[in-house]
């Protein structure tokens, strides 16, 4: 009961506002018409926990929230805004958000190729079935750890010190809850691949690649950016772009 009272305050500590938001680089009605179901939209916090996320991953991206649409039965917010995101909140848990809640950020869209019908059903399923789930507060507690001093871990480690999560599958983080969800379509973010002889007789020096699924929990927002297997989409150049249009003042 202590932890647990002692975690939700460290929250509320970490989920404090810390810094001012980075200038957006899009507006939001094009981000609006930019968004298909699916994609993942990476965000630059702004919070304590997103400091501390930013450094553990060298990363500009804290967050990671999924894009389902406004047909998916997310419900509606109090003044009637479809929900249109699902994310796993510090304080609340896996919740849905309007987009608008992010209308201010500076935001990335990183989709996912290839996707059918099914594909989105089977991952909205996934997301709705999860709807409640509580954010791994043990990870609060190792992240709080690297506010107060440099981990002597060289940088390119980093990243795997987010992995010492809770392991209880009704608990996650915002990057480990929408990474089970593509590997529930066997859709690759960030794949191990290891490379073993082809067995083709006429060939003994070739290769052939071996994809192995990666633990969820060693995956943080700034994976699917580097990841291969996601576009990046960028909703001014979307939205019909004309350099020449550009008003520019002069010098």
């Amino acid at each position: 009961m202590f932890l647990n009272w002692l975690a939700k305050h460290l929250a509320a500590y970490l989920t404090k506002q810390v810094t001012q938001h980075s200038v957006a680089t899009s507006t939001y009605e094009a981000m609006q018409k930019a968004l298909r179901p699916g994609d993942v939209l990476l965000v630059e916090g702004d919070t304590r926990i997103s400091v501390a996320i930013k450094y553990l991953t060298q990363s500009t991206w804290s967050h990671a929230v999924l894009y389902l649409g406004p047909d998916a039965g997310l419900g509606t917010s109090e003044d009637g805004e479809p929900h249109t995101l699902i994310e796993a909140d510090l304080e609340v848990g896996i919740r849905p958000l309007p987009l608008s809640f992010y209308r201010n950020s500076h935001t990335r869209i990183c989709r996912p190729v290839g996707l059918n019908d099914d594909n989105i059903r089977m991952l909205t399923d996934y997301a709705l079935s999860r709807l409640g789930n509580q954010y791994d507060l043990k990870n609060v507690f190792d992240l709080a750890r690297y506010l107060i001093q440099t981990p002597p871990v060289p940088s390119r480690h980093r990243h795997k010190l987010l992995s010492l999560g809770s392991g209880d599958p009704t608990r996650t983080i915002c990057s480990t809850f929408i990474a089970e969800g593509f590997q529930r379509l066997r859709y690759p973010i960030l794949p191990t691949i290891d490379t073993i002889p082809s067995d083709d007789p006429n060939c003994q020096h070739c290769i052939r690649e071996h994809y192995r699924i990666r633990q969820t929990s060693l995956f943080t927002p700034r994976d699917f950016d580097a990841s291969p297997y996601f576009r990046i989409i960028k909703p001014t150049l979307e939205s019909n772009f004309d350099f020449r249009a550009i008003n520019w003042a002069d010098l």
